[in-house]
């Protein structure tokens, strides 16, 4: 072998062995414990002892940290798994603390009273595992806003006593496009076990009623579960509610316009016949049955604001302190009290603008007259029924007048 290979080999062999050496020394300091395998080691054993102080208690707040569009209802629950709470915050963006409560086994936390739309939220929370170690969570939020939500303002009221012809009546401040998926967040029960049936009259009204008329002393309860239902694109329900109202005595009255007088009935017995003046034959009123959907001891009447006004534009008659007023329609048809009349006319002449006027005295404060005594014995929901004007049946739109359908037409509005 010559010099040049002797040098080339042995510096193969050298660096072939400082190969080796490097290889070895990776080894050997796992064999002794030293180097970056026993850095190692000593780092795993710090964090183990660090998640050993960690708590063992699980917060879970809802919605999301960062969501939008949440619900008023549902929004800001509270849970914590393997602890207990020991402090929540809920407050808006500015700081003002909402009211909540935490559970009584402490596993849980919602607020006291319904939230804000269109408003945003901060959650601090604090919980405690078996052996006393601190778990924190913050989350915020922002609710639903009007232009992206909607709500239905309905009639009668929670815990009221109404007449049996009362429906329950929903109108929405958005139009509804998906009414099944709306109708189907809305439930109307009885204890009478009357089969119920709701009618969509349009886009933003929606009503309900049994086949005949609500049965009397039974309690109707009414549960909106619309929280997240989307209505419209967009556009979703915020009300989780239940409403209860019970149904009075049985009470139907008839209005004949022929004869010019009214019978109060009630469960079908005549209790009272009362002279009355309906519209006269230029201003008839309307036929059918109409549901009483507002009481007045007084109002005033303007027929500018029903259509009948003067060569001056003005109206017909303006009346500032009419007595015993009860609304019909929505259109402006009332049942009411006539001091300016003479006594003459009830019973015997109809001379209205269209609407039922009964004898009473100005200032509605004489209890024995005509006016004031229907006024008095009637509520809410209490059913008229006006015959013979020789005028068109009254819309069923027009009020809370869907009684005017039969049966198979009212289900047949229904979007389910």
């Amino acid at each position: 072998m010559t010099d040049g290979k002797r040098r080339r080999g042995l510096m193969a062999a050298s660096a072939l062995l400082g190969g080796v050496l490097v290889l070895s020394g990776c080894s050997g300091g796992d064999d002794n414990g030293s180097g970056d395998g026993g850095n190692g080691d000593s780092q795993s054993q710090v964090d183990e002892a660090a998640a050993k102080k960690s708590s063992e208690a699980q917060i879970k707040i809802t919605p999301k940290d960062g969501s939008t569009n949440a619900s008023i209802n549902k929004a800001a629950t509270v849970t914590v798994a393997k602890g207990t709470l020991t402090e929540v915050k809920l407050t808006t963006a500015d700081g003002t603390p909402v009211e909540g409560e935490i559970s009584a086994d402490k596993k849980s936390w919602k607020p006291s009273v319904q939230l804000e739309r269109a408003t945003t939220y901060k959650l601090s929370v604090t919980a405690e595992d078996s052996e006393g170690r601190a778990a924190h969570e913050n989350a915020s939020f922002t609710t639903v806003s009007p232009a992206n939500s909607f709500i239905g303002t309905f009639t009668p009221d929670d815990g009221s006593t109404v007449g049996v012809g009362m429906p329950v009546s929903i109108n929405f401040d958005k139009a509804i496009t998906n009414k099944a998926a709306v109708q189907k967040g809305i439930t109307v029960t009885s204890t009478s076990g009357q089969e119920v049936a709701c009618h969509w009259f349009n886009a933003n009204r929606m009503d309900c009623r049994p086949e005949k008329y609500w049965q009397e002393g039974s309690t109707v309860t009414l549960k909106l579960a619309l929280d997240g239902v989307e209505g419209a694109e967009g556009v979703y329900g915020v009300q989780q509610k239940t409403v209860t109202f019970k149904i009075g005595r049985n009470q139907v009255s008839y209005v004949d316009a022929k004869t010019k007088q009214m019978k109060v009935t009630q469960d079908g017995k005549t209790i009272r016949t009362i002279p009355i003046s309906a519209g006269s034959p230029e201003n008839k009123t309307y036929e059918g049955q109409m549901v009483i959907s507002e009481k007045f001891k007084e109002t005033r009447m303007n027929g500018a604001t029903v259509g009948f006004t003067d060569d001056d534009g003005e109206g017909e008659y303006d009346i500032k302190d009419v007595p015993h007023a009860m609304r019909l329609s929505t259109s402006g048809t009332f049942i009411h009290g006539n001091y300016w009349g003479a006594k003459s006319i009830f019973g015997n002449v109809n001379t209205s603008h269209g609407c039922v006027g009964l004898q009473d005295v100005k200032g509605a404060n004489d209890p024995n007259t005509p006016g004031a005594w229907f006024y008095n014995n009637s509520l809410i929901g209490d059913v008229v029924v006006v015959q013979n004007t020789g005028d068109k049946t009254i819309a069923p739109d027009n009020g809370l007048n869907g009684w005017n359908m039969s049966w198979e037409q009212w289900k047949a509005g229904s979007a389910l």
